[in-house]
């Protein structure tokens, strides 16, 4: 146990937190084997779900949010003690990493009293779930460039637009999107956060095949959604700081997780591979799987001073960025090796003989890293301009009204 933890607990309390949570786990978070085919993740996201239940049953969820709002209102040497002894388990909620590590943080900092009052113990617990829906067609890295449009219409806001690469829309139950409610001010001004009821009527998502045979990305198309007025987030038109700080959480999430301590998954895994295969003893494959417990290694490093850095309760800054691209750099290196230990069943296998297909899925997702939650070469801009303090990019479009602006698939004014 850590002094710190200690000190901030005392040696009896940390103790017996620290029982309570391995006794926990011990008993529920044995696994999730999903039987069968599971394109959408439903099966998974159900096994999930139940899991986040038994944990809130326990009084184990959302351990630093505030009891009345449905949270354990516990410390955050607390929820060290419960991240560490999570980390020695399988993980059991790999599908709440929208919900639980953007959406519900945004909610607790953002949300006001009614809506936290009326969201975020369901979510905490996973009755609900929900999604993030920033990008659209005409604005994927460039998301100020959006068009979706929110247009208040007496006690209610009407919102039309597209989005798209939204994971799980399909099974969530709320989403955060962020739309144009001012065409006359500059891109990253005039935008608004708002919750959405994914049922609501004019709501129709469309599910996008990906080429791992996988369909948990959507589209989604907004035809007159009715919200009401009191489900924007933060002040009018300040969308894009809301939208900057939710980014900021994805980063973390992605590159953090919901584990504390060195965590090497990828390398135990493969290097179980390349054991049971035979060429573990090859020197090429195993000076590959040392770079790669390295970089598990220094990312581990890194989340966990990133999550030091999260104990005043406030956004999470640019730093995320650090470890959303070392999880892109661990992918590719990956990527490679499971190639070279699979050899060519990795790349052409009999239908339901050895295990082929599955190394083969796990290197087409893995390209999905370098996009998810923004691309590398946005991670490195954002390091390079508001980490290191080099000098930024020249932008024309600074002082000019959006509606004056030529972007995505806007072709006229207004």
């Amino acid at each position: 146990m850590s002094d710190n933890v200690e000190s901030e607990l005392g040696v009896e309390e940390a103790e017996a937190f620290r029982a309570r949570c391995r006794a926990f786990l011990e008993e529920h978070a044995t696994g999730i084997s999903v039987e069968g085919p599971d394109p959408r993740s439903e099966k998974e996201i159900a096994a999930n779900k139940a899991f986040q239940q038994k944990v809130a049953a326990a009084g184990l969820a959302g351990i630093i949010y505030p009891a009345e709002y449905g949270g354990a209102g516990l410390t955050k040497a607390h929820e060290r003690i419960w991240r560490e002894e999570y980390g020695k388990v399988p993980d059991m909620t790999a599908q709440l990493t929208i919900s639980h590590g953007m959406c519900m943080p945004m909610l607790a900092e953002y949300g006001s009293h009614e809506q936290k009052s009326q969201f975020l113990a369901d979510c905490i617990a996973a009755r609900t779930v929900w999604c993030q829906m920033f990008s659209e067609p005409g604005a994927g890295s460039d998301v100020a460039s959006l068009q979706t449009k929110a247009t208040l219409d007496g006690d209610e806001w009407t919102i039309n637009g597209q989005k798209v690469w939204t994971t799980l829309a399909h099974v969530c139950d709320y989403g955060i999107i962020i739309a144009r409610t001012d065409v006359e001010q500059v891109k990253h001004r005039g935008i608004s956060m708002f919750i959405v009821d994914m049922k609501a009527p004019g709501v129709e998502i469309r599910a996008i095949n990906q080429i791992d045979g996988g369909k948990h990305f959507n589209e989604i198309f907004f035809t007159d959604v009715r919200i009401p007025k009191s489900w924007q987030v933060g002040p009018l038109n300040e969308g894009w700081r809301l939208a900057t700080a939710m980014l900021m959480y994805e980063r973390v999430a992605i590159g953090t997780g919901s584990k504390s301590g060195v965590s090497t998954p990828t390398y135990k895994y493969l290097a179980g591979e390349a054991t049971r295969r035979g060429v573990i003893t090859d020197p090429v494959v195993r000076q590959d799987l040392m770079r790669l417990y390295t970089e598990e290694t220094t990312k581990s490093l890194v989340a966990m001073r990133t999550r030091a850095e999260l104990k005043s309760g406030k956004t999470p800054g640019p730093g995320g960025s650090l470890g959303k691209l070392h999880t892109a750099v661990i992918a590719k290196l990956a990527r490679r090796i499971t190639l070279g230990i699979a050899g060519p069943a990795g790349v052409a296998w009999e239908e339901g003989v050895g295990d082929g297909d599955k190394h083969a899925r796990s290197v087409l997702r893995s390209f999905s890293a370098t996009i998810a939650g923004g691309t590398d070469e946005i991670q490195k801009n954002i390091i390079g301009d508001r980490v290191l303090g080099l000098p930024r990019d020249i932008a024309t479009d600074i002082d000019v009204p959006f509606k004056d602006l030529r972007v995505g698939t806007q072709k006229s004014a207004g």
